[in-house]
């Protein structure tokens, strides 16, 4: 790869994608998906990039990096099994300004959003991981929770790989968009904690610890 690529992206993503082709890349989202610091708006578009220079097919890219999206998502949602509702609402109990009604409250949202949370999340930033947690820890049908997942993660893979594949050379045009993407949904999730913060510090009697 040339030397503008190297010179934006980690260099075990360029490691993974030189040595294994299409299965590097969903190797890296899937890496990408349990550790969300990891640049995926750098690897889907670079990994387009790498199927219009024809290092790799471009429909491999996109069934490999759906395919690590999945995978990803689904240890997540094998932790969130692990933990289950008991220990979510211990940990709950313990920490400050949040309580089991809380809990019970997202509980009862995800029961009537879960689907539209799985497959919407999986194309926001930080959330696109993370939401495969709370899927895990309600038990959701897994069949159902892999349908949506791999929907929506083929979605979100499918325009950027396209979008590095169609801009070439200036793939990383791309990285630029969704870096403003990501640092808004973060600004946005930051003032919402504090804001849920605030109020329970103005209203500490708000809620229940309920057993």
């Amino acid at each position: 790869m040339s030397s503008g690529i190297e010179s934006s992206a980690p260099g075990w993503i360029n490691s993974l994608m030189e040595t294994l082709g299409a299965p590097g890349a969903g190797i890296a989202i899937a890496l990408e998906n349990l550790f969300p610091p990891l640049p995926s708006e750098v690897i889907l578009p670079l990994a387009g990039f790498a199927a219009s220079s024809g290092q790799m097919g471009l429909v491999a890219v996109l069934l490999w990096t759906t395919a690590g999206s999945v995978i990803g998502a689904l240890a997540l949602y094998g932790i969130g099994a692990l933990l289950g509702r008991d220990r979510t609402v211990a940990i709950a109990a313990r920490l400050p300004l949040l309580k089991v009604a809380d809990i019970e409250r997202t509980e009862a949202w995800f029961a009537r959003h879960g689907a539209k949370a799985v497959f919407f999340g999986r194309m926001i930033p930080i959330f696109r991981s993370l939401i495969s947690v709370p899927a895990g820890v309600e038990r959701m049908s897994l069949p159902l929770f892999l349908t949506l997942t791999t929907l929506g993660s083929a979605i979100w893979n499918t325009v950027f790989v396209l979008a590095g594949h169609t801009l070439g050379e200036r793939w990383e045009d791309v990285t630029g968009y969704v870096s403003a993407y990501s640092k808004a949904v973060l600004v946005a999730a930051v003032l919402a904690v504090l804001l849920f913060a605030a109020v329970r510090l103005l209203r500490p009697g708000a809620g229940s610890r309920r057993g």
